[in-house]
């Protein structure tokens, strides 16, 4: 009966403070309760995804802002969102970032000036490639009818 008397009486006095929330946990409660009734705006959440898809993580550097999981990511598309509530065109996001951290942090370069290289440079070696391809095997080609040939003419010499 003690053990029983004693489990009532510790329900009885945690039960209740456990059950109250403390102050800090209601207040997020609440900010919680704002954040529900305030959905984001699903076209400006797409802008911000597809404008940090576009641009490099200064941390990681292999991950665009939108994949990386980082602070500094986190921070961007933050801001990203904040440029686009105050009405700026994704274009001056863009330019933005362009400016702060140069051309390197975006994952694409733009195809002017020196950056064509970067857009040209693989369609040309693949080109370079494929007629290498196609001399070489034209020239095996001759090389083996060539040598047929020569085959035919000793065999016709020898036989006649």
């Amino acid at each position: 009966m003690i053990r029983i008397g004693t489990l009532v009486v510790l329900a009885l006095v945690v039960g209740p403070t456990l059950a109250a929330a403390p102050p800090s946990a209601a207040a997020s409660g609440s900010r919680a309760a704002r954040q529900e009734a305030a959905p984001p705006d699903a076209e400006l959440e797409a802008q911000v995804r597809e404008l940090a898809a576009k641009l490099r993580c200064p941390t990681c550097r292999a991950l665009s802002v939108q994949d990386s999981p980082s602070g500094m990511a986190q921070e961007m598309r933050d801001l990203i969102r904040e440029q686009l509530r105050a009405g700026k065109t994704p274009e001056e996001v863009e330019a933005y970032f362009v400016e702060r951290y140069g051309e390197w942090i975006l994952l694409e370069p733009k195809p002017e000036g020196f950056n064509w290289t970067v857009w040209l440079l693989p369609v040309l070696l693949l080109a370079g490639g494929l007629v290498f391809v196609l001399m070489t095997a034209r020239r095996w080609v001759r090389q083996g009818q060539e040598r047929a040939a020569a085959l035919a003419d000793e065999g016709g010499e020898a036989g006649g």
